[in-house]
């Protein structure tokens, strides 16, 4: 059986970018987020739906909005 360095070697150049970041992605998460703040950049943004929608309707639509 071929270690991964082998197949990865293996890879054309634009499959072996996207290997990297499966392999980070495998590494985050195992690893952590650690010291990372939380990000509220988001906060606010649904302000404007306010009065065209109530809170339960806007979360309803957030997820829709996001794909969920």
């Amino acid at each position: 059986m071929p270690t991964l360095k082998e197949l990865i070697e293996q890879l054309p150049p634009e499959l072996e970018e996207e290997a990297r970041d499966f392999l980070e992605f495998l590494l985050e998460r195992k690893v952590g987020k650690k010291g990372r703040k939380l990000r509220q950049d988001w906060a606010g943004a649904l302000s404007d739906y306010r009065e065209q929608y109530t809170s339960l309707e806007l979360q309803k639509k957030a997820s829709e909005w996001r794909g969920d």
